[in-house]
């Protein structure tokens, strides 16, 4: 049923003209669903409350909730549609009343980590893209479909909403910067294992899919019977994020609702603004999985920040994840596979610091099409902070066929690269590089596989022509001999 609400949902914004992409659909979307998500907690803590004999203090006060404005109901249950908002009169309740009325919970709230503090900051970041206020309507009325009341109900969501994600990064060139292939996450979190108790970082979060599947693997994995202990934990000091873009940042926090995080750390700021120099150990996190953005280009005074100075986005959040490291943390990023062998200072000065401050144990070699929409080869760099690079396991993933939409990553194209990874084995696909062996001045990190037969050198174009004019002269002759015979 949830899953026919969210295409008829889509079907309404096709038509509103002020919705034109796969990425408005979702931003649209996901104010509309929070919304809905807030309505369903607060009732479902009023319900509790009651139950014990104890007043419940609405978040959202009375004027303004869901069942006032989006989705008013008569005594036997059924939809009221003569008490329910609708055309411009809608639409201006929403622009001039609702969004300055939850924006101001940034104000009014009494920390960061609080849910009114989330609400004020989506509603700061956000805009209503309908212009009809009949087909807010329309939309709102399909929303109101939706519950968020048990467990069941909450994880289908969280799978409809993955798949909006996944949609809405397929649509952009930039596919790779709203949504990283979750089979790949999957292994990276695998082969770091962390646990409960651990705090767990992605500094360029996007729509949180590294912070979602990491709780999911703690709430769901081997050890999912939890004390209240452990899950108050992993509810409040687990996980933690920052997003720079508006709309990665809403998604983000709705995504970590969806998944089971009721008021998530995830901040909106920019992260490289920060000035490594003042990173303090009370700063530090023992998880760090990321794919931060890479191509792009930093400013001057950005650039500041850091002690190798590089325009290049994806270097300068490599520098932040290796200083926001606790000593014995463990990180597991996505990099351009060209990292490894850039010569210029920058990247030399980038691998040695990576190379000395931590153990570089494994390295994932990418195949072209595992992010789609994306063309770029990649690498995972997985490194512990605090010893320096003993030996290194490469691993080159070769899921023997052509990726791309119809062909994506899957789960079981990682199982050998994680199996082998835990005993560091050789194969045709794997091999280690000693530490001592990587060359001090190049800091050389090329993926060189030694197992796998090297292929023929190409030919130079002179031997090329050469060959072509012999095989003339060849023919000739045959023709000659052909022609003399008749």
């Amino acid at each position: 049923m949830f899953e026919q609400t969210f295409k008829n949902i889509d079907d309404v914004l096709r038509k509103e003209a002020g919705c034109t992409t796969e990425l408005d659909y979702t931003e649209q979307t996901s104010w509309m669903l929070f919304l809905k998500y807030l309505d369903d907690l607060e009732e479902e803590r009023a319900i509790a409350a009651e139950l014990v004999g104890k007043p419940y203090a609405f978040i959202i006060d009375k004027t303004h909730h869901w069942s006032r404005w989006a989705a008013p109901k008569k005594s036997d249950g059924r939809f009221d549609h003569d008490a329910a908002l609708t055309g411009d009169d809608l639409i201006d309740y929403v622009n001039d009343t609702l969004f300055p009325y939850l924006k101001g919970f940034k104000q009014r709230a009494s920390s960061s980590d609080t849910i009114e503090y989330k609400i004020g900051e989506i509603f700061s970041e956000i805009k209503n893209k309908f212009q009809s206020g009949y087909s807010l309507r329309d939309a709102l009325e399909l929303l109101d479909q939706l519950h968020f009341r048990s467990q069941k109900e909450k994880h289908e969501l969280s799978h409809l909403y993955e798949s909006k994600i996944k949609n809405m990064g397929n649509a952009g060139r930039n596919g790779g910067e709203y949504y990283t292939p979750r089979p790949l996450i999957r292994a990276m979190i695998q082969v770091t294992k962390p646990t409960i108790g651990e705090s767990i970082y992605d500094g360029a979060c996007g729509s949180a899919g590294f912070l979602c599947e990491s709780h999911d693997y703690l709430r769901h994995g081997k050890d999912s019977e939890l004390s209240t202990t452990q899950l108050h934990t992993l509810q409040t000091a687990t996980f933690y994020g920052k997003e720079k873009k508006s709309l990665a940042y809403v998604i983000a926090i709705m995504n970590l609702i969806l998944h089971g995080v009721s008021a998530p750390n995830v901040l909106h700021t920019n992260t490289l603004a920060e000035n490594l120099a003042e990173v303090q150990e009370k700063d530090r996190y023992d998880i760090i999985l990321a794919n931060p953005p890479f191509g792009g280009k930093e400013r001057k005074e950005i650039q500041q920040n850091f002690p190798i100075k590089t325009g290049e986005t994806a270097f300068l959040f490599l520098q932040h994840f290796i200083k926001y490291l606790k000593a014995g943390g463990r990180a597991a990023v996505v990099i351009k596979n060209t990292f490894l062998s850039n010569s210029d200072n920058a990247s030399k000065a980038l691998r040695q610091d990576l190379l000395e401050s931590c153990n570089l144990y494994t390295v994932l070699d990418c195949p072209g099409g595992t992010f789609l929409g994306a063309g770029v080869k990649t690498v995972v760099l997985f490194f512990e902070k605090g010893a320096p690079t003993r030996k290194i396991w490469y691993y080159q993933l070769d899921p023997g066929r052509n990726m791309g939409k119809t062909n994506p990553l899957n789960d079981d194209d990682l199982k050998e690269f994680v199996s082998l990874q835990a005993s560091y084995a050789d194969t045709e696909k794997s091999w280690i590089v000693d530490g001592e062996e990587i060359d001090k001045n190049s800091f050389d990190l090329s993926v060189k596989n030694p197992n796998k037969a090297e292929e023929a050198p190409l030919r130079e174009p002179r031997e090329i022509l050469a060959e072509i004019s012999a095989l003339d002269v060849e023919s000739a002759k045959v023709l000659d001999g052909i022609r003399g015979m008749l």
